[in-house]
């Protein structure tokens, strides 16, 4: 019966995680073509994505299963599936910024530049610290890392929630 569990989780890490990848991409493309890539608050709208990818997950394993599901089950299935998620998005992100619009790389140097002007910092030798984690390879980085991260605490708070813990298995 383990053996079932899991590739039935397998598969809805896979699925989830595809799902989550892409309409990250989605969110994303939508914020850059509306011009609304420096709006961070707009930008934090993707959370309720990850929960909601989370929710949807761990009930169709639920769904799937005998309709229980432990809660580090559920840490599992969602951290999965922040993993996968964050790697598609990590590697579209890298590709957008190489290839396809490398002038938000550009922009975002700008302001790194502004905002150094509202500042008594000097520029070049603060530029020299800055320039390398400005680049489609760093963003690359944090994409992957902070999907991850995020993943996991959505996913410590989401299976709270849905949690089911099967009263014959304790």
């Amino acid at each position: 019966m383990e053996t079932s569990t899991n590739t039935s989780a397998k598969s809805i890490n896979l699925k989830w995680g595809l799902i989550g990848g892409f309409l990250s991409i989605i969110f994303f493309l939508i914020i850059d073509f509306t011009g609304q890539s420096q709006n961070q608050p707009l930008q934090y709208l993707g959370i309720i994505f990850a929960f909601a990818v989370t929710f949807l997950a761990h009930k169709e394993y639920k769904e799937q299963g005998n309709g229980y599901m432990s809660y580090s089950k559920g840490l599992g299935i969602g951290t999965m599936v922040a993993v996968i998620s964050s790697v598609i998005s990590a590697v579209f992100t890298y590709i957008y910024l190489s290839f396809i619009n490398d002038q938000r790389v550009v922009e975002a140097r700008e302001k790194a530049i502004w905002e150094m002007e509202q500042s008594d910092t000097e520029i070049e030798q603060a530029m020299s610290f800055v320039e390398p984690w400005i680049s489609p390879l760093a963003f690359l980085f944090y994409a992957l890392i902070g999907g991850i991260f995020f993943g996991f605490i959505i996913s410590l708070i989401v299976s709270i929630f849905s949690k089911n813990q099967d009263p014959e298995a304790v």
